[in-house]
């Protein structure tokens, strides 16, 4: 689908890595501009201890089907060759912060006078804009802790949790996708390319904005409650025999309250005071919790699936990351793709970029690069001569 659009990357680790990682997997052409030493992300099992382990898949997944050029941009002819490819691409896509790419002579206003017809896309930490737009920002910081998801996600009373690897980096790069896409039909329009801002605080703020748009409404907003304490406390997570959880999300109302009654043979619940409408309900939610989880402990996950959807709640079990890649759903879904393997024969599995466009090639173009892997046949197509590849070498731009 985006065969002809071509995508210069300057970028490390996986937030924007993760918006071109999507773009090559829908056609486009990616050309990864790593620094010598490599992106971080290629060394992540090893820098966990992990060295017996090949390979790095959080890499792979954000760098399949990409060329891979390995350069010194902070020499003027590294900074050259970045112009070089910038000349005819169609969307510049970075996550190196702000400053520096001024000082380089890498930003927005400098690539626009080389080619104004290209789509800038910067993503930061947090925005392009104000005191702290050269802070270093991981998602676990400005899209987490900073944007108010952490408090968010911490219950009351208890200590933080930790975000998982990518979570925000990756909810970012569907961002920053959106806002690619946005500016090529625009420039389809006008012929002219733009300046396109993601940060992760500002996606962070976006993502938790059904919460953040009662705080700005009211000037307030309640704090996470404990399973017992829960404002709605048939919406919520209960045990199953044998250690198996799941969650119950009921429609507003008191239908499937009716229907959770049912569900756990005591129709008499229904009616009882204590429970027969929502405020009493969340007035003794401790207790009411208490005899659900009596309950739901009696039978295995597979009894309360056949009860659960005979009444049409819309319910899921918590699933184990190794469950949920043999889940046959996530599999019908499209989740999972086949990826090559670099310089050698077969295919890993690994997650599939986050739509399906049926009938269209919308998977893995390749597999990620190695690093510098296409650095020559990358130059060669810029009409680089011998004498000036010697010069890169000599400069320490390229690696001999």
């Amino acid at each position: 689908m985006l065969e002809g659009i071509k995508v210069i990357e300057l970028a490390t680790y996986i937030a924007a890595p993760g918006a071109g990682g999507i773009l090559a997997d829908w056609g486009a052409e990616v050309i990864k501009v790593e620094p010598l030493s490599g992106c971080p992300m290629r060394y992540t099992m090893a820098n966990m201890g992990a060295d017996h382990l090949k390979g790095s898949p959080i890499f792979d997944l954000d760098n399949r089907g990409k060329k891979g050029v390995a350069l010194n941009t902070q020499t003027p002819e590294g900074v050259e060759a970045v112009k070089r490819l910038v000349k005819d691409a169609d969307v510049f896509l970075t996550n190196v912060r702000p400053g520096g790419l001024e000082r380089a002579g890498l930003d927005y206003d400098s690539l626009a006078k080389v080619n104004p017809r290209l789509i800038y896309s910067s993503v930061t930490g947090y925005g392009l804009q104000g005191p702290e737009r050269d802070r270093p920002g991981f998602d676990i910081a400005a899209f987490y802790a900073r944007s108010g998801i952490g408090w968010l996600q911490t219950v009351k009373g208890a200590e933080p949790t930790t975000l998982r690897t990518g979570i925000g980096d990756h909810t970012t790069s569907m961002a920053t996708v959106s806002g690619i896409l946005a500016a090529i039909i625009e420039r389809g329009r006008t012929g002219k390319g733009r300046l396109v801002e993601s940060s992760l605080l500002r996606t962070g703020i976006y993502a938790a904005g059904s919460d953040t748009a009662v705080q700005l409404k009211y000037g307030k907003l309640g704090s996470t409650k404990s399973r017992h304490e829960s404002v709605t406390p048939i919406n919520n997570f209960f045990k199953a025999k044998g250690d198996e959880w799941f969650v119950i999300v009921p429609r507003q109302g008191s239908v499937d309250w009716s229907a959770i009654c049912r569900v756990i043979g005591q129709p008499e619940l229904e009616t009882d005071e204590r429970f027969a409408n929502p405020k009493g309900r969340r007035a003794n939610s401790a207790e009411l919790v208490d005899i659900l989880d009596a309950a739901f402990i009696t039978h295995d996950l597979d009894h309360w699936r056949v009860k659960l959807d005979a009444e049409d709640m819309i319910w899921a079990p918590l699933m184990r990351p190794g469950d949920v890649a043999r889940d046959p759903q996530a599999v019908a879904a499209g989740a999972y793709v086949h990826v090559p393997n670099n310089g050698e024969e077969g295919t890993f599995l690994a997650p599939a970029s986050p739509v399906r466009f049926p009938g269209a090639d919308d998977g893995p173009k390749g597999p990620s690069p190695e690093l510098g892997e296409h650095t020559m046949e990358v130059l060669a197509s810029l009409d680089y001569s011998e004498a000036e590849i010697e010069q890169l070498k000599a400069s320490r731009t390229i690696k001999a």
